[in-house]
């Protein structure tokens, strides 16, 4: 003698498919209708599956071009976007650092060279950080780092100490964030072709910014960039990503205030 079936089957069945009739284009049987989105969809009966798993939402992305000495970039990157880092589960917020900002690239002689905003030391800090990324790759190894750098007083000497030399204990931000990465290959990275490589294809990617970046930090959600999104990301960008996502949200999104940053730099 066959078991009985659940009295939970049984009732969908009466609902769903009267007289032992199954939804058009729905080929499992009456057990598994509810075991997944798809198949609940496939056998029309979504509305009558209360536990069906809630669909995994897409990060908010966010872009930050910037320049490693540019003073309202350090604030924002420091003050609003490494604390919402911390704060947000990783699924809630996808982060693309671009160093690059407001630079200009030239060929001199057959080779690029580069021209930035507050100097040439921008340009160093600029390819440290992009040599860093690239050495590092894993987002979550290399923004503690990049934070370490701009929390700093000065950014190209913080990748090698965060105290100023000479101080025979002093740490490194590396050796403090991330020891696994050698910082010898960063090093080779920005004295080499990678670095001027790995620059060239930043200003590529900022140039190909539309709308047209008039200042940095300039900042893109989910690939847009609006006065309105720029304003709001600079107010509260731990409400707006709160906002945006949707997903289940942690009991840590809210509204809160945000304090006031100097004004970018302009070209």
């Amino acid at each position: 003698m066959a078991p009985a079936a659940p009295l939970a089957v049984l009732a969908l069945v009466a609902l769903v498919a009267p007289g032992l009739g199954v939804a058009p284009g729905c080929d499992y049987p009456a057990h598994r209708w509810c075991s997944s989105r798809d198949v609940a969809a496939a056998c029309q009966v979504q509305g009558r599956c209360p536990t069906l798993p809630s669909p995994a939402a897409a990060p908010v992305e966010l872009s930050l071009y910037y320049e490693s000495l540019c003073p309202a970039c350090r604030q924002f990157l420091v003050l609003k976007l490494f604390p919402t880092w911390l704060l947000l589960p990783e699924e809630m917020l996808s982060i693309t650092l671009v160093p690059y900002g407001n630079a200009q690239e030239k060929n001199v002689s057959g080779k690029l060279d580069f021209e930035c905003q507050h100097g040439p030391e921008e340009c160093l800090g600029n390819m440290m950080e992009a040599c860093l990324m690239h050495e590092a790759k894993n987002f979550s190894t290399y923004f503690p780092v990049i934070f370490c750098l701009e929390s700093g007083t000065s950014v190209t000497n913080n990748l090698e100490a965060v105290c100023p030399p000479p101080h025979p204990s002093c740490p490194t931000c590396l050796q403090i964030y991330a020891p696994e990465v050698d910082s010898g290959r960063i090093a080779a990275c920005v004295q080499g072709d990678t670095g001027v490589a790995l620059m060239h294809h930043n200003a590529q990617v900022t140039q190909a910014l539309d709308p047209p970046h008039q200042y940095v930090p300039w900042i893109t959600i989910n690939g847009k960039h609006t006065d309105e999104l720029q304003a709001q990301a600079e107010a509260s960008l731990l409400g707006l990503v709160c906002h945006l996502y949707q997903g289940e949200k942690p009991d840590v999104c809210g509204s809160s205030k945000a304090p006031k940053f100097p004004s970018g730099c302009r070209r």
